[in-house]
C-alpha cells in the first residue's frame, strides 16, 4: 500500500467515524470526500459500508458496561431482556425494508436533487423539532421518556420506523432515529444513547450483509484497507461520541439543522456546475 492510499483511506476513516453518529449523514459526506479525493469504484463502496464497523467498536467500547449487563441478564433479567427486544424490533423495520427496496430506492432516489432535498428537508425538520422542545421546555413539559430502559415495545417500533427513513440517500440514520425518538417522546439524552445502540444491530447487518453480496468481488489483497479503515472510524467516532453526550447535555441541534441545508445548497450547486459527480 502506497502513501498517497494511505492517505486517503485513514481521512475517509476518519470521516466516517466523525459523521456517523451526528445528525448529518455520513454516507453524503463520504461521497464527497471520496469524490474529491479521486477515491471511487465498486470496491470502494464496501469499503464505505464496512468501515461503519469500527463506529461500532467505539459504541460497543463507550458503552461496554451496559452491553455486558445486558448480555449477561438475558436469561434472568427481565429488564435486560426488554431493552434486547427493543433493539430488535427498532432494528427490524429498517433491514426488512433495506433488503426489499435498498437497491430501487438508491437507483431512483441517489441523485443530487433528491440527496439535496433529504439534507435541506431534514435541516427544516430538526428545527421544527427543536422549536417545538422550546415550547414545551418555556411551558415546564417535561419528556416522557428519560432513560433507554423505560421505553416500551411500541416506543421502540416508532423510532424503527423512524429509523428506515434513512434508507434514503441524504437523509442520515442518526438524525432519523433521533429526532424520531424525541418526537415520539424521548428525551434529548434518550433518544441519543438509543441511537447509539440501535447503530450497534444495523451498522453490524449493513456490513454483514454488503460483504456477503460482494464476496465474489473481494479479495484478501483487500483487507489491508479495510483494517485501516476501520481503525481510523473507530478512533474518530470513539471521540465524537464522547463530545455528542457532552454537546447534547447544554446544546441542542439546531446547529446540524442549518449544517445540513447549507450542505444540502452545496450537493446543488456542485452536481451543477459539474464539480462533484454525485451519482451512485
Amino acid at each position: 500500500m502506497d502513501l498517497l492510499l494511505a492517505a486517503k483511506i485513514l481521512i475517509m476513516g476518519i470521516v466516517e467515524g466523525l459523521t456517523e453518529f451526528l445528525p448529518i449523514s455520513s454516507t453524503g459526506h463520504l461521497i464527497l470526500t471520496g469524490s474529491l479525493l479521486n477515491f471511487t469504484g465498486e470496491t470502494v463502496k464496501v469499503f464505505e459500508i464496512v468501515i461503519q464497523a469500527g463506529a461500532i467498536f467505539a459504541v460497543c467500547w463507550e458503552y461496554r458496561k451496559k452491553i455486558a449487563s445486558v448480555l449477561s441478564g438475558l436469561t434472568n433479567d427481565a429488564k435486560a431482556r426488554k431493552f434486547a427486544l427493543n433493539l430488535m424490533v427498532a432494528f427490524l423495520p429498517a433491514a426488512v425494508l433495506g433488503v426489499l427496496f435498498s437497491k430501487k430506492i438508491k437507483a431512483v432516489l441517489f441523485s443530487p436533487v433528491p440527496v439535496a432535498l433529504a439534507f435541506i428537508i431534514g435541516g427544516l425538520i430538526i428545527l421544527w423539532m427543536e422549536r417545538k422542545q422550546s415550547e414545551a421546555a418555556s411551558k415546564h413539559i417535561p419528556a416522557r421518556i428519560n432513560e433507554v430502559d423505560d421505553m416500551s415495545i411500541m416506543d421502540a417500533l416508532k423510532i424503527g420506523l423512524a429509523q428506515s427513513l434513512a434508507l434514503i440517500p441524504g437523509t442520515s440514520r442518526s438524525g432519523a432515529t433521533i429526532i424520531g425518538a424525541m418526537f415520539f417522546g424521548l428525551s434529548r439524552k434518550a433518544a441519543t444513547e438509543f441511537s447509539f445502540f440501535l447503530a450497534i444491530p444495523t451498522l453490524l447487518g449493513a456490513t454483514v450483509y454488503s460483504l456477503y453480496k460482494a464476496r465474489e468481488d473481494l479479495s484478501m489483497a483487500d483487507l489491508p484497507m479495510f483494517s485501516l479503515g476501520t481503525v481510523a472510524a473507530f478512533i474518530s467516532a470513539f471521540f465524537c461520541v464522547r463530545w455528542l453526550l457532552r454537546y447534547i447535555s447544554s446544546h441542542n441541534f439546531n446547529v446540524f439543522a442549518w449544517y445540513r441545508i447549507a450542505f444540502g445548497i452545496m450537493i446543488l450547486i456542485t452536481a451543477y456546475t459539474g464539480t462533484i459527480v454525485w451519482a451512485d
